[in-house]
């Protein structure tokens, strides 16, 4: 029994214990190291016409034995390098056959000499057999982990190497006899190995009904040997050859929905570092899409090989809507497969696919409007948040993609065409906000600006609001709130009118102010309503909106708030029933000023402050 020449249990411990994150990978990674020594034959047989071709990987489960055989055909192994390879742990043949071959057309995943052990994780016992191109001899190597390994002759009339694991008996944490069944290795292989361009072929066994009755059906069983791989992914295949259908059919088989696609993406990119890569807009969002617990991220793989099933590194949370895969052959990858050892090309596709997302946002923009907005409407808040976080660092990358509800079209808008829409003379883009698009359209501050024409922007969402303080202007016009303190649509002449209202009515005003105390910084005058008495507008950086979605958050305290300020319309019927009231009854003046505050809460989308004093002045005033 030798000895592994550089480790010692505990780092064998660490190789099977630590490095990858489930069992279930060992089979990815005895496929992967198969297939590169197939790719090591093949390269061969470009120079040898006396090499055998028909390359395959044959996998066999014996459920008597317990044994699961992973064989392939490719350049096999002679004593030395079994000695070399399996008998030193981080030993590569693969590395040092990249190394000898610089330049040369050949891709080759296997780097590290660990993935084989990664067996371990399953298996009590491995034996290789293998007999290498242009030798003789055929050798076996066998093991049972940290005891050791043993090197021998053997029969094998082949070249090639089939290695074989005796599974670890099953536990109560652990069920190593899944891996013994075909559903189990094929839906694996579909996972991990789809795309390896060796066909991965085993035996499977089928049933058919061939007669009897329903209560006594009669089936025929049969056992085939089958291809479980495609083997040429996809994205692997020329744009001629890649149609909407195949992209729509490709996407609901890889990310399990049901619906089209909004958009397919299909790409080849070359540069700094090159990449093959298929992108999807899908119709709706995942019912967790906007909760702590989605995960974002593209399925990464390294010559077709699935190194990581989300890569968040591969997009920007704004886009994390996104689906889809990225290939390259240009990947540094650590030991385990699974992380990426430096991330500097990692970053380089990063970056160029956040503008390959861009670039075919704005293409949908111009010439397909419909499914755009169809975008907006599942994924629009994703981009809006994108623009509010990191203190708007990226607002000028998202602020095009942007779209609001316009009153005046009545239907989604970008700012580029509500800029391109504003009246003569308007210095600014108005916006109203709400809990919908129905009940921003009754507010009381935006009757007058609709009247004059003024198109004005439906915010609905809670972030929106935030997102105009982040964006601050676009295109030099400053985004301005109806219900800010400031907000006026007056000319000169109507300015000067409603100041000296103003001053005829300052008593009284100051009278209501009294009577709500803290509850309002201003009572005022205002020649903004049409049909409604009052309205409650803000005064300061936190609007009432904004008021509303701090309150929402969770462990709110309530100390947020917005400044408010009453308004009362300057030409409403109710300033002369008030006026009377302040006159002859100051009691009952503090009963509308609690009516109209209360009424005005409930207009801005707030629940009533006090109900019992609302509904006593309420009662009193109409008894």
């Amino acid at each position: 029994m030798k000895q592994f020449k550089t480790e010692s249990k505990r780092i064998l411990d660490l190789m099977i214990n630590s490095i990858y994150t489930n069992k279930e990978i060992f089979l990815r990674e005895l496929i992967s190291n198969a297939s590169d020594a197939i790719d090591k034959l093949k390269f061969i047989s470009l120079t040898d016409n006396g090499v055998n071709i028909d390359f395959k990987i044959f996998i066999k489960a014996n459920k008597t034995d317990r044994t699961l055989t992973i064989e392939d055909n490719g350049i096999g192994m002679d004593e030395a390098t079994l000695e070399k390879n399996l008998g030193t742990i981080a030993e590569s043949g693969t590395l040092a056959f990249k190394k000898e071959n610089q330049g040369e057309e050949n891709e080759l995943i296997g780097q590290f000499g660990v993935g084989f052990y990664s067996a371990f994780m399953v298996a009590d016992k491995i034996e290789v057999f293998s007999k290498a191109y242009g030798k003789e001899d055929a050798f076996k190597w066998e093991s049972k982990g940290v005891e050791g390994y043993q090197i021998s002759k053997t029969e094998k009339k082949d070249v090639g190497t089939k290695i074989v694991l005796w599974l670890k008996e099953d536990t109560e944490d652990y069920k190593y006899s899944d891996f013994l069944e075909q559903y189990k290795l094929s839906a694996l292989i579909k996972q991990y190995s789809d795309y390896i361009r060796y066909p991965i072929n085993m035996e499977m066994s089928r049933r058919r009904l061939i007669d009897g009755t329903e209560e006594n059906p009669q089936y025929e069983e049969s056992v085939s040997e089958e291809t479980l791989n495609s083997m040429v992914p996809l994205w692997k295949k020329t744009k001629s050859e890649v149609t909407k259908e195949s992209l729509n059919e490709f996407y609901k088989n890889e990310f399990h929905d049901y619906m089209d696609a909004l958009k397919g993406i299909y790409a080849k990119i070359e540069g700094a570092v090159t990449y093959d890569t298929l992108l999807f807009f899908p119709s709706k969002a995942p019912i967790d899409y906007y909760s702590k617990d989605y995960k974002k991220g593209l399925k990464l793989y390294c010559n077709g090989v699935m190194i990581m099933e989300k890569c968040e590194e591969l997009i920007p949370d704004y886009f994390g809507f996104v689906r889809g895969i990225v290939d390259s052959a240009d990947l540094s990858l650590n030991i385990s497969r699974e992380i990426l050892q430096q991330d500097r090309q990692v970053k380089a596709i990063a970056n160029s696919i956040e503008k390959k997302i861009s670039s075919e946002l704005k293409k949908l923009m111009e010439e397909e409007r419909e499914i755009y907005e169809k975008l907006f409407a599942e994924f629009g808040l994703s981009i809006k948040f994108g623009v509010y976080a990191g203190f708007g660092m990226n607002k000028d990358k998202l602020k095009d993609f942007l779209m609001f509800y316009s009153s005046r079209k009545e239907k989604l808008v970008t700012l580029k065409e509500y800029v391109e829409g504003m009246q003569e003379g308007q210095e600014e883009i108005y916006y109203a906000c709400g809990e919908n698009y129905q009940k921003i359209a009754k507010l009381p501050q935006i009757e007058k600006a609709k009247e004059k024409g003024y198109e004005i922007l439906y915010f609905k969402d809670g972030v929106d609001e935030f997102v105009a303080k982040i964006l601050i202007d676009y295109e030099g016009k400053k985004f301005k709130s109806v219900a800010e303190s400031d907000f006026s649509l007056d000319t000169e002449e109507e300015k000067t009118q409603l100041d000296q209202k103003r001053e005829e009515y300052k008593d009284m005003l100051s009278a209501i102010k009294e009577d709500l105390g803290d509850k309002v910084k201003e009572v005022r005058l205002t020649s903004n309503l049409k049909t409604y008495p009052v309205c409650l507008i803000a005064s300061g950086d936190v609007s009432i909106e904004m008021e509303k979605v701090f309150a929402s958050m969770p462990n709110a305290d309530g100390r947020i708030k917005a400044d408010k300020i009453l308004e009362i319309s300057a030409t409403h019927s109710i300033l002369k029933t008030l006026e009377e009231a302040y006159k002859s009854d100051r009691e009952r003046l503090k009963k509308y000023s609690v009516v109209l505050y209360e009424q005005a809460r409930i207009l801005e989308g707030l629940a009533i402050e006090n109900t019992e004093e609302f509904v006593n002045s309420l009662t009193d005033i109409i008894k």
